[in-house]
């Protein structure tokens, strides 16, 4: 809720108590943005939830409330509408003052988190020996973007990858390399990562078929966790070699990450274990140490366990992630931890948390969270792979889009017969593809699928990165034409005449309500929704109100509304992560 809604909830209230009563304190006056402009900016719908215990016409209602209502300082004389709605009109000379106020403040008016907390957010995670790829984007993006909103607000924030860099499958690749490429266990830099891949799959493959591999893999394993030292060094140079690779991405894209992967727990498992034995919550169940779970149940209807010890004494996903949730909330002191996961990892969510709740483990001030999101699909409606079928690696993904987007760009450089150099074209084009990728992303909600197009992601027109982009420039490209700086424009009063004018005002209002609705729902795509609509208003403006060649006091007015639509978008796309351009 924005701070003029807040005021205006405020005096709704009081006016229900004035008009019936310390028995109405505390209702809500369900105050809503109106749906069409011509009522008004908001309407108030309480005078209807009310007829029945008032024993009253809800009009009647909606009169004793608007009697005793005193909103003059922020709206026009309140109206009443169909059967009992309380039509609110915000005043111009509020909307100026509002604007006039936020033109001095760095945060634009939105006011930092009443009460900051530390908070996790748990993203990206890519395996070891394993290229990134097109599964790893949505949680890349939409974590940072989550962590950067959460950030702004004033919170503590751990931005946690959580990589999969132990188990079963670095025994399957130290030995098999140990036959074929005994110099990657011992010196740096000896494969690049699409060979360490490669010998991955082969090592997977030979595992699933080859009974004396599986049991030197699993001696591999053995000697990884008793800390052997050519194994674990072995591990180490596969590891680091690995997060080098995972950098060139998170620079590509602009992610800062503290890795904490699952090697980190490895000491914490038996302890684990040992916790909910002594609870009275495991269960042996065919050799191996479970705790069946409430409303889950395998196919024949019968309690579903979830195994936190196997019968040869080894550990899983679980087990680990319960580690880590204990760890987080007893030595990070974290208040909310969210993971940002695939739609499929749900019930695996549901479940350790159902685990961790039924030991005792997560305190009441602490919240868990599970952020879905659905799957990147082609351009034929399904799973985005390449043409011979292979996952897409994430790094072709990005240098495809930085390609598409310098394409584009040398094309609209022809057609204006504008000459540019190179330096400033790979930039730009770099901008441009970065950024329609996150923002093609992030503009959906999260919890759907969505079809990967560079052509869409990449449209000066559409709801898209370079369309806001191109807002961004076309506001910079007036400073420059009238040889204005923002920056010296003081804090000059907004007079807001124009139609246009008006309804940007309000919208510029609205940022502080949209970002508070995002670090609650932690849904990104309304942010992106707001800065889109926020471009669409300034557009009309710019189309229908002269600027540069307006008369003062209008002009200085019309440019502070300039710098004030270029520094929200400045501010909204930072939080997704997105860069700005003065010039494209």
């Amino acid at each position: 809720m924005n701070a003029t809604q807040e005021k205006l909830k405020v005096q709704l209230e009081q006016a229900l108590v004035e008009a019936f009563g310390a028995d109405f304190a505390g209702v809500d006056p369900i105050l809503v943005s109106a749906s069409n402009p011509k009522f008004g900016d908001y309407q108030a719908n309480v005078a209807l939830s009310l007829s029945k215990k008032l024993g009253k016409q809800p009009r009647a209602i909606a009169g004793a409330i608007v009697e005793k209502l005193d909103v003059s300082e922020i709206c026009e004389p309140p109206e009443i509408a169909g059967p009992g709605f309380i039509n609110l009109k915000l005043k111009t000379a509020y909307l100026e003052a509002q604007l006039n106020t936020i033109q001095a403040d760095s945060r634009l008016g939105v006011p930092p988190a009443k009460t900051p907390k530390r908070e996790i957010v748990d993203f990206s995670s890519p395996n070891i020996a394993k290229e990134m790829h097109v599964g790893h984007l949505r949680s890349t993006i939409i974590g940072d973007s989550i962590a950067r909103i959460l950030e702004f607000q004033g919170h503590d924030v751990l931005r946690l990858n959580h990589v999969g860099d132990w188990g079963t499958q670095f025994g399957m690749l130290i030995a098999y390399l140990r036959e074929v490429y005994p110099d990657a266990l011992t010196t740096a830099n000896a494969l690049d990562i699409g060979d360490l891949v490669s010998f991955y799959r082969k090592a997977k493959q030979r595992f699933d078929t080859d009974t004396a591999f599986q049991e030197t893999a699993r001696q591999e394993v053995v000697r990884l966790q008793a800390g052997a030292e050519d194994t674990l060094h072995a591990w180490k140079l596969l590891c680091e070699q690995s997060r080098r690779e995972f950098q060139v991405i998170y620079e590509l894209l602009d992610i800062k990450l503290t890795e904490r992967g699952e090697s980190f727990y490895n000491p914490l498992l038996s302890g684990v274990v040992e916790d909910l034995e002594k609870s009275g919550l495991l269960v042996e169940n065919q050799g191996a140490k479970c705790v069946f779970l409430d409303g889950f149940t395998n196919r024949e209807g019968e309690p579903l366990p979830l195994i936190v010890q196997k019968s040869d004494g080894g550990y899983n996903y679980a087990t680990t992630d319960l580690a880590s949730l204990r760890y987080r909330i007893q030595q990070d002191e974290a208040k909310r931890i969210i993971y940002v996961t695939d739609a499929g990892q749900g019930n695996h969510f549901a479940q350790f948390f159902q685990v961790a709740r039924k030991a005792g483990w997560i305190p009441d001030d602490v919240e868990l969270v599970h952020v879905p999101f659905g799957l990147v699909l082609g351009e034929d409606g399904k799973k985005f792979k390449t043409r011979s079928g292979d996952t897409v690696r994430l790094r072709d993904l990005l240098d495809e889009a930085v390609s598409h987007a310098h394409a584009d760009l040398k094309s609209r450089l022809q057609k204006e017969e504008r000459q540019e150099t190179e330096e400033f074209i790979n930039e730009v084009a770099r901008v441009v593809g970065i950024s329609a990728v996150k923002y093609a992303d992030l503009s959906q909600n999260r919890t759907s699928n969505y079809i990967f197009s560079y052509d869409k992601m990449l449209d000066l027109k559409g709801n898209t990165a370079p369309y806001m982009l191109y807002v961004y420039a076309r506001i910079h490209g007036i400073s420059r034409k009238g040889d204005i700086n923002f920056k010296e424009l003081g804090n000059n009063a907004v007079l807001l005449e124009h139609e246009t004018e008006l309804t940007l005002a309000k919208y510029l209002l609205q940022l502080d309500e949209v970002i508070s609705s995002v670090e609650q729902d932690l849904l990104p795509n309304r942010l992106c929704e707001y800065l889109f609509e926020l471009s669409q208003k300034f557009n009309q403006f710019y189309d229908r109100c002269p600027i540069l060649q307006a008369e003062e006091p209008q002009r200085t007015s019309r440019l502070v509304l300039c710098d004030l639509t270029a520094r929200t978008l400045k501010l909204g796309l930072s939080l997704l992560g997105i860069q700005v351009l003065e010039r494209m």
